[in-house]
């Protein structure tokens, strides 16, 4: 019986996607995605069957998907970073369970981008946080705005998904004036670009920097709890440990 798999595959290099996943890709016949994914992809795995929709088309990738495990194929979905992290297991698994009742589907974890972000910028996760997408195209900006005022409030780190576009230039500076209701502004903040690709990049801010400062959709921002330290030039969120007695 063919089977359908959605693979996160990490953040793009092909060295952080996770032994699974390389397997499973090498295996199947068939890797369906975004195409700015599956050209991540090609070319460590050129002999394969490529399928691709531009975004936005998210239901029709994955009705292909499945119409190629209908054929008897073995067949990839791949997302970046983790496919349950904004990403395509959730549709997968509701159309597959609607549609193509019989097709099996596994689901392959992968490192999202808060965590290989926070690698780069030293350890800014060590304690409890939130991950929130700052794109308003799925949910309503009210909602968004509630959740960044009640992570700022319960003093959580927080990862910031999809920071900017050329239609949401200032959500980020928008998101950051909410925080500062709560946090100082001398508060400890971070920027990953290009993470685990050509042109990596990060830098360590204050909030009241961070407010004024313009990224892009492949920035990854992190606001550092009030305990958050610069060490080293990194940022490092302290969990206790040295308070703890052995």
């Amino acid at each position: 019986m063919s089977k359908m798999y959605v693979v996160g595959i990490g953040p793009g290099g092909y060295e952080y996607m996770t032994i699974k996943a390389a397997n499973v890709l090498k295996e199947v016949d068939v890797i369906v995605g975004y195409t700015v994914y599956i050209d991540l992809v090609k070319d460590q795995f050129p002999d394969k069957e490529f399928l691709s929709t531009p975004m936005r088309k998210e239901v029709d990738r994955c009705r292909l998907a499945f119409e190629e495990a209908a054929k008897g194929k073995n067949v990839a979905m791949i997302c970046s970073g983790d496919a349950g992290v904004y990403g395509m297991s959730g549709l997968m698994l509701t159309i597959g369970a609607e549609e193509f009742p019989d097709i099996p589907v596994e689901i392959v974890s992968g490192v999202t981008a808060t965590l290989s972000g926070a690698s780069v910028l030293g350890a800014p996760l060590i304690h409890d946080f939130a991950v929130i997408s700052l794109s308003d195209l799925l949910t309503p900006w009210e909602v968004i705005v509630k959740r960044i005022e009640a992570a700022a409030e319960s003093d959580m780190a927080i990862c910031f998904y999809n920071p900017s576009s050329k239609k949401r230039h200032d959500y980020l500076q928008k998101a950051c004036d909410i925080i500062l209701k709560h946090r100082s502004p001398e508060n400890v903040c971070g920027t990953v670009e290009n993470i685990g690709r050509e042109g990596e990049s990060f830098k360590v801010y204050t909030l009241k920097e961070l407010r004024d400062t313009q990224v892009d959709m492949f920035t990854t921002v992190f606001v550092g709890n009030s305990k958050t330290q610069v060490i080293n030039g990194r940022m490092v969120t302290p969990r206790g440990y040295r308070g703890v007695e052995d």
